[in-house]
Parts: structure tokens; C-alpha cells; sequence
């Protein structure tokens, strides 16, 4: 995937090259310091797939310079880049695929990528039987890390954030009618009757005329007093990365690749950061599904002695549950492997102090014993 950098500051320019020539598939076309350069860059090159648009810049701002990219290419895909932080909802106003927060880091940065590599292998993946009413390709729904919905005609721009959490909600159930009190009760909860049932009306105006551009206002349907959603020819990225994740149940050396394409498949969270209570269950099954198969990736990476990758992993997992003692069982495992005594001895204390800092205990005493073991050996290396 071709992309460009609009940035006014060169540095960010040096900086974005450096991690994202790390990245497979993505080649850095041009970087611009102000909108005018970029836009005529691209009325002059086709095949510009990602464009990282820092927000803040002098005449035009980033956000302009989307929303005319969005009205004159609705398949650029354009993320974000910002020092501050309140301008998120501004960024998710417009249809972009992300916004990173300087200084970025890697992992952000490969999961924002590796998003949106997988919106365009997607849309442009071999056709199933595409409904008439929409000749526009396959549809495309992101649901880990964020909330979209895209083919080859573009993104959906949701109206308002409600508009969103009542599209979720339904692709959650889709295929089956959800009574207008349950929505009422689920999503509006806290306001006046009569005041959340008008705001439910409203929302799914809302979502039919977000939906439209795409030739989907019809999927959503009213029915006998309740909604339902039904879609045809769509791929759902959760519901794919689980049919992998069940589909790989030994990781070998035979397959310990695929294994990697499917890790990158889980960009973040089910539905990102927007924390919906109603779906707190799924977001929570989605996530130990990744935590399972990451471990049982990391056993397989650590006996063919790849250790980086597996390292790399796992500490993907620390950051998300920095109790879990399976994950540091790994870790510290993995130190000894590499004669790191050092960095063993710090990962073990800090999660000692960890545990008795936030819970009161102290580790397992099989963990005790695995410490104890890894030292010794490290020490009869000497």
C-alpha cells in the first residue's frame, strides 16, 4: 500500500519513515509539509492508499484537508497524527481509519496499519453475490479497535456517536429483531422515557442516511415495534479472526506463519475504546480468545527458539493484563533462554510489587519455584 506523510514538522516526517519501512507492504510515496503540496501531489499520482495527516498545521488544517480528500476520494483511507489528544472526537467526526498521538509507538502504529491493509485486501478481495441495490463490492465491517463500514464506493461517515452504538449494537444481534425498549433501556438508559424513545427515532434516521452512501439504508429494518439488521455478502473482521483462531487449533512449525497473520488480524478491542456496557461480555471473550492463542503461539515461537517474536508478543499481553503469571511465566522463561539475568530479575520483582501493591498477595508458589529454577541455571552457566 502506497502512502503519504502531511505533517508540517520534517522531523515527524523522519520519524514516520523509520517505523513504517519496518512495516511489510507499505511504501512511502511522498511527504508534504502543507495541504496545498499534498493535494497536488495526489490530482497527479493514483494508487494512494493511507494518508497520515497531522492535524495541526499552519493555513489549512488537517481536518480540512480529510474532509475534501473524503468528498473528492471516499477509498483514501487517512489516520490522524496529533500532539493532542481532546482533538479525537473531532477526528472521529469525519469517516478516518484512526488518529495516533505523538510520540507514536510501533505496536500503534503497526495496528493502525495492519487495519488498514486489511480494509483494502477486503473491498477488493473476489467478490460474493453483491445485492443490486448496492454494486459498490463486498462489504466491509471493522469491529476490532474501532467501528466501520466500507467497499469500494468508501466509508460510512457517521452522523453522530449514538448513531454508531446504535450500528454496533445491531451488527451484535444482527439477523435478529431487537425490541425498541430493549435499545430504549440499553442505549438511551438514564434519560427521560419520552426523551430516549424521540432520541431513538432520531438515531435511526441517523444511521439510514450514514448508511446510505453505501446502498445499505434498507439493511436496517423496522419490525414489529423493534429493529433488526440484515446484511448480505459482508465479512465482519472479529468474526473472522475467531473462525481462524478455531480453524488453527495446533500451532506448529508447519504453520506458525499463519499463526502470525491471524495475531495481526486482532487490531484492538471489540469496538475500540468506546467501552459499550451492553457488549462487555463479547469484548471480554474476544479478548481472552486473543490472550489464548497469543500464548499458545508464544510456546510454540520460544521451543523453535525465536524468542524476539515470542518476546514481542507477550509483551503485547502484559500491557493489556499486567497480572496475568501465565504471561510472566513466559517472560521470564524467555530471559533465561537468552541469558538475561537482569532483565529476569526486574520483570519478576516488578510483578511482585505489582501484586502486593494492588491485591495484597504474593505470586503462586509454583512461580516462586520457576524463579528459583531460572536463577540457578542462569547462575551455573558462570
Amino acid at each position: 500500500m502506497k502512502v503519504i506523510l502531511v505533517d508540517d514538522e520534517p522531523t515527524m516526517h523522519l520519524i514516520l519513515r523509520k517505523m513504517l519501512v519496518k512495516l511489510p507492504g507499505i511504501d512511502v510515496a511522498g511527504a508534504f509539509t502543507d495541504t496545498q503540496s499534498a493535494a497536488s501531489f495526489l490530482r497527479e499520482n493514483t494508487g494512494i492508499g493511507l494518508a497520515f495527516v497531522d492535524i495541526s498545521m499552519p493555513g489549512e488544517s488537517g481536518v480540512e484537508f480529510a474532509a475534501k480528500l473524503e468528498a473528492s476520494d471516499p477509498t483514501m483511507q487517512v489516520v490522524f497524527v496529533t500532539s493532542h489528544k481532546e482533538y479525537a472526537l473531532k477526528a472521529f467526526e469525519l469517516s478516518v481509519l484512526d488518529y495516533l498521538v505523538k510520540p507514536v509507538s510501533q505496536e500503534r502504529l503497526q495496528r493502525t496499519v495492519n487495519r488498514a491493509l486489511a480494509n483494502q485486501q477486503a473491498v477488493h478481495s473476489p467478490l460474493l453475490s453483491v445485492p443490486a441495490s448496492a454494486d459498490c463490492g463486498r462489504i466491509v465491517l471493522t469491529t476490532l479497535g474501532d467501528v466501520t463500514v466500507s467497499n469500494e464506493a468508501g466509508r460510512v461517515k457517521w452522523i453522530s456517536r449514538k448513531c454508531v452504538e446504535l450500528f454496533a449494537y445491531l451488527l451484535l444481534y444482527r439477523g435478529k429483531r431487537i425490541p425498541r425498549s430493549r435499545l430504549v433501556t440499553d442505549i438511551f438508559g438514564g434519560m427521560y422515557q419520552v426523551n430516549a424513545e424521540n432520541y431513538l427515532n432520531t438515531t435511526v434516521y441517523q444511521l439510514r442516511k450514514s448508511l446510505e452512501l453505501l446502498g445499505m439504508r434498507d439493511v436496517v429494518r423496522s419490525e414489529n415495534d423493534g429493529y433488526a439488521l440484515e446484511l448480505k455478502d459482508y465479512m465482519i473482521d472479529s468474526v473472522e479472526f475467531e473462525k481462524q483462531v478455531e480453524k488453527l487449533q495446533t500451532i506448529d512449525i508447519e504453520n506458525v506463519e499463519s499463526a502470525l497473520q491471524i495475531e495481526r488480524l486482532y487490531t484492538g478491542d471489540l469496538f475500540g475504546d468506546k467501552a459499550y456496557v451492553w457488549a462487555i461480555h463479547e469484548t471480554e471473550r474476544y479478548a481472552e480468545l486473543y490472550a489464548s492463542f497469543v500464548k499458545r503461539l508464544a510456546a510454540v515461537l520460544i521451543s523453535l527458539g525465536d524468542t524476539t517474536t515470542a518476546s514481542k508478543l507477550l509483551l503485547k499481553l502484559n500491557a493489556r493484563n499486567p497480572l496475568d503469571e501465565s504471561v510472566i511465566r513466559q517472560l521470564i522463561t524467555i530471559r533465561e533462554m537468552t541469558g538475561d539475568k537482569k532483565g529476569l530479575m526486574a520483570l519478576y520483582t516488578d510483578y511482585v510489587r505489582l501484586l502486593s501493591r494492588e491485591l495484597g498477595i504474593r505470586p503462586s508458589v509454583d512461580l516462586i519455584h520457576l524463579y528459583d529454577m531460572l536463577l540457578k541455571r542462569l547462575s551455573d552457566k558462570k
